[in-house]
């Protein structure tokens, strides 16, 4: 495909070299040459040093061909004019990144589709939505839909008193157990398990399963009697914090640790939430944390816009008792280095913004993809297609790559797990869990 990505900033590089490793026509454009001067060296990427607002420009890049063209550029004005003029040229679909949740509200989609704009992505809202996804099951890292909740993607990091560690994987999950685990978080390292495998302590484990399980793998991965998030403190009022408390249910309290009163006042205005208290102070202070209730709270989100403060403030709180502890990393250098410390969930807004943005490069007939940042894969779900080379087949003749794990389907609204003798029907749904690099293998078995 040919893509044309319009900003050299952290969003931009990052989706540059993440789609140049499925070999397709990339271009990135930056006015800064400085942005763009190692990258056309050490990457498969043709960068061109100009103002991508300029039709010109767009022309000279070729948008009347292109695939795709994502602006995301620090500008949300820019991005969207960058992707009108795309679209006006040729370009099929585009994608503008933006700053202003009304941009991205679903009533407001046919609007900006009508202008030419296929797509509109708001970091904060995916990282706000992530937030509080993670702590209404606070004894789960990560939690995947499939297909309205008839499958489940569960990423658990294993407790001491687990009762699955240091066993074989055969005996884990035989064929018949109510759970796959599709892959394996170890020391930074991504595995696909194999029978042999032993589980250790503090690995982080993804497990696919269906609803009436769950309750199953939270006993036998030691989490039975990790506590309920009722009182949650964020450290920092920006905007991922709105975001995320916009979704917080009435069952949560949460406390708001921010140093700019406007920001509070905002806060207070827009949410009109009783169960959301402000505090104009610095939340890296412990004894004003502990001052406030720091040891009473189940869970510790940190989202202010420096990297090493979230991940120290984490740090902090885990040492002084809170369980569940969210760290946002804008520097995705930082990434691996969080989650080594095993401080709890890490996310990374470019990374959340790649896999939503990802979507549009997959020709097959998927309905999500969604990146899962501590696990360096993404998971997808492919519709088995009348024809196709995994119609009618049994999983264990498909010859998956390596890199590929097949992990349930949904037929009918109904979700089972995969094992060797599946067969695949056209109009199933099938959950692939891929390693970086290997969604475009999977997805020509299923064309």
């Amino acid at each position: 495909m040919k893509i044309i990505i319009a900003g050299a900033g952290a969003v931009g590089t990052h989706l540059a070299k993440l789609f140049s490793r499925e070999n397709h026509d990339i271009t990135l454009i930056d006015e800064d040459a400085s942005r763009l001067e190692h990258l056309g060296v050490n990457y498969d990427i043709l960068t061109l040093c100009a103002s991508p607002r300029l039709i010109s420009t767009l022309q000279e890049a070729e948008a009347a061909r292109a695939d795709l063209v994502i602006s995301v550029t620090p500008d949300e004005a820019h991005n969207i004019t960058i992707c009108m003029l795309a679209s006006k040229l040729g370009a099929k679909k585009t994608v503008a990144r933006v700053d202003n949740y009304e941009y991205a509200l679903p009533r407001n989609r046919e609007y900006f589709k009508s202008a030419g704009i296929s797509s509109i992505v708001y970091p904060e809202m995916l990282a706000g939505e992530e937030i509080m996804q993670g702590l209404r099951r606070g004894w789960v890292r990560q939690w995947i839909e499939i297909q309205n909740g008839a499958l489940l993607l569960l990423c658990v990091k294993l407790a001491s008193n687990a009762q699955i560690l240091h066993k074989p994987l055969r005996e884990v999950c035989p064929a018949d157990a109510p759970f796959h685990i599709t892959a394996i978080k170890r020391q930074g390292e991504t595995l696909i398990p194999h029978g042999d495998d032993v589980l250790e302590n503090r690995d982080a484990v993804y497990f696919m399963t269906t609803p009436e399980y769950v309750n199953t793998i939270r006993i036998l991965t030691g989490k039975e009697d990790f506590p309920e998030v009722r009182n949650v403190v964020f450290l920092g009022g920006g905007s991922t914090t709105e975001r995320a408390l916009s979704k917080m249910p009435d069952t949560m309290h949460a406390k708001v640790f921010e140093t700019d009163i406007r920001r509070i006042e905002h806060l207070d205005e827009v949410l009109n939430n009783k169960n959301v208290m402000y505090i104009n102070g610095d939340g890296t202070d412990l004894d004003l944390l502990i001052d406030e209730g720091l040891r009473n709270a189940q869970a510790f989100v940190a989202t202010s816009r420096n990297s090493q403060t979230n991940i120290l403030a984490c740090l902090t709180a885990k040492r002084n008792g809170v369980h569940k502890t969210v760290v946002m990393v804008d520097n995705a250098d930082f990434v691996q280095m969080a989650e080594s410390l095993d401080i709890g969930s890490v996310l990374n807004k470019k990374q959340l913004a790649a896999g939503h943005i990802y979507q549009m490069l997959l020709k097959a007939d998927v309905t999500t993809v969604k990146c899962l940042t501590i696990a360096a894969a993404d998971v997808a779900e492919l519709v088995v297609k009348e024809g196709s080379r995994v119609a009618r087949r049994p999983v264990r003749e498909l010859r998956l790559p390596q890199s590929v794990t097949l992990g349930g389907l949904v037929r009918d609204g109904r979700g089972y797990l995969i094992n060797g003798n599946t067969l695949l029907e056209p109009g199933d749904t099938v959950v692939a869990f891929c390693m970086e690099g290997s969604l475009k293998q999977i997805e020509r078995l299923f064309k």
